[in-house]
């Protein structure tokens, strides 16, 4: 009797390793398409025409979707890999200080939607959350900006960042709600 409880607990450790695995599996698969979605969208992004062409720098950030996905449904540091890796990314395509920018502004953008989701919860919605993190990434990018040319004229840009990324965290919000059913199918 004593063998076959040990094969029994042998199996049921054996089973949990294998569900441990699939999770981490489905976790890295799921993390990759999105990554993957957050290139393509950068992509086409940067393919479109500029929005205001007087306003320099003004964009929905698409990409950014994508992150907001993995913050919302999925882990806190798959939601930094994901922004990590996309700064990463513009840093390769489009020169270090786009990458530097990327960053800054993703960084600040996620640790403002982590604090406001520890403070209010459930009590947030997602269309505010993307509004702040929207608002936030032109901060930190606007800060980068002053860093790099050591100016403080730079922080006069202020108020159109502030009113694009009211209009950009609107825009992804609404992106973001049309395509959640469709990740989570997938994930």
């Amino acid at each position: 009797m004593d063998k076959k409880n040990r094969m029994s607990e042998n199996l049921d450790i054996n089973s949990i390793r294998e569900e441990t695995t699939s999770k981490k599996t489905r976790s890295l698969v799921l993390s990759a398409l999105l990554f993957a979605m957050a290139l393509i969208l950068s992509i086409v992004e940067n393919n479109m025409p500029v929005l205001i062409p007087s306003v320099p720098g003004v964009k929905f950030g698409l990409s950014n979707i994508a992150v907001m996905y993995a913050l919302f449904f999925l882990r806190k540091r798959q939601a930094f890999a994901i922004a990590v890796l996309k700064s990463m990314f513009a840093m390769a395509t489009r020169g270090v200080i786009a990458g530097l920018l990327s960053f800054s502004g993703g960084f600040l953008s996620l640790m403002i939607m982590i604090a406001l989701m520890c403070i209010f919860g459930n009590r947030l919605s997602y269309f505010l959350l993307s509004i702040f993190g929207s608002i936030f990434h032109n901060i930190g990018q606007l800060v980068a900006v002053a860093f790099i040319y050591t100016s403080i004229y730079t922080l006069a840009y202020f108020p159109v960042l502030l009113i694009s990324g009211v209009v950009a965290g609107t825009a992804t919000a609404t992106l973001l709600r049309v395509i959640i059913p469709a990740l989570k199918r997938v994930g």
